[in-house]
C-alpha cells in the first residue's frame, strides 16, 4: 500500500524555540493513525505543517508522493480537511452557509457555488446528523453541535486526508463519544486517511491501525496499537503509570491513568 503522508527529517521552530525535531514518519493511504503524546510536544504544529498553515523546509513533507510545496492552494483544499482543536470565533452564518464556504476549492471564478456544491453540503450535514440545524445560526448552537459543524465543513471539501487536532477536547462526555463515533464511521465509509491528535487512548486503541507517539518534539515510536499502547511505553511517553483493565460489558481493554493513593 502506498503512503498518503511521508515526512522526512522535519524540524520546526517558533523564533528561538525548537518545537519539532527531526520528525520522520509515514502514514499509509486509507489508514487511521492516532497521534499521541503530552501537551506541548508538537502535535498541533505537526498537523499545521501538513496543512501548510505553517511553512516547512522544501522536500520535508510529501503527500501522495508529491512535495507539499508543489500543490496549489486549491489542490491542497481538495486534498486535506482540517479540524482544529478549538475555534473561538462565533460566526453569524447559518450552518448551511458555513459548511458551503468550505467548498471554496470547487468554486469557479465569478460563480461561487453550484447545485452540486449545495447537494454535497446537504449530504454531509445528513451524514453528521445535522440536517435539522441547516438554517440555525452557528453562534446560536451548543459547543458540541458547533464542533460537528466544523467537522462537516472539513468533510464537505471531499478530502483524501483528514487532520484532527483533539476535536473533542472541550466537550462533555456525550458529545465526546458522539463525535468520536461519527468521525470514525465517516472516515471508514469515505475511505479517508486520518491523522488524529488525541488524548483518548481507548478510542485510538479501538479505531487506529497505526499509532505515532511523540515526546519532546520527536517521534518516540510508531507502530500498531498493540505495539505502542503498552504500560511500559505509555509510562515512558507520559511519565505517569497506566492501568489496563477489561471493560465489564465488552471485555475490551480499557486504559486509564493510575490515580495517586
Amino acid at each position: 500500500m502506498s503512503n498518503a503522508v511521508e515526512i522526512n527529517n522535519l524540524s520546526f521552530r517558533y523564533e528561538q524555540k525548537e518545537v519539532l525535531r527531526e520528525i520522520t514518519l509515514q502514514v499509509r493511504t486509507g489508514d487511521y493513525a492516532g497521534l499521541i503524546g503530552p501537551n506541548g510536544v508538537g502535535k498541533s504544529t505537526l498537523l499545521k505543517s501538513l496543512n501548510r498553515i505553517l511553512r516547512t523546509p522544501p522536500g520535508t513533507i510529501r503527500l501522495f508522493g508529491k512535495n507539499l510545496e508543489d500543490y496549489t492552494q486549491k489542490e491542497l483544499g481538495k486534498l486535506i480537511g482540517y479540524v482544529p482543536q478549538y475555534l473561538e470565533q462565533l460566526f453569524s452564518y447559518t450552518v448551511f452557509e458555513f459548511v458551503l464556504m468550505a467548498r471554496y476549492p470547487y468554486f469557479d471564478m465569478g460563480r461561487p457555488a453550484s447545485r452540486n456544491d449545495e447537494k454535497k453540503v446537504d449530504e454531509t450535514l445528513s451524514l453528521l446528523k445535522l440536517s435539522d440545524f441547516r438554517e440555525r445560526r452557528i453562534n446560536q448552537i451548543s459547543g458540541g453541535e458547533r464542533q460537528k459543524v466544523y467537522i462537516a465543513a472539513a468533510l464537505a471539501q471531499e478530502p483524501k486526508i483528514l487532520l484532527l487536532d483533539e476535536p473533542t477536547a472541550h466537550l462533555d462526555p456525550k458529545y465526546h463519544a458522539d463525535i468520536q463515533r461519527l468521525i470514525s464511521k465517516a472516515a471508514q465509509d469515505l475511505g479517508l486517511t486520518v491523522l488524529h491528535a488525541t488524548h483518548d487512548l481507548n478510542h485510538i486503541f479501538s479505531w487506529s491501525k497505526d499509532i505515532v507517539a511523540m515526546k519532546d518534539g520527536r517521534v518516540a515510536m510508531q507502530g500498531t496499537p498493540a505495539q505502542v499502547l503498552t504500560s511500559k511505553n505509555l509510562e515512558s511517553i507520559y511519565e505517569t503509570k497506566f492501568i489496563f483493565m477489561n471493560h465489564p460489558q465488552t471485555a475490551k481493554n480499557i486504559i486509564v491513568p493510575e490515580m495517586p493513593s
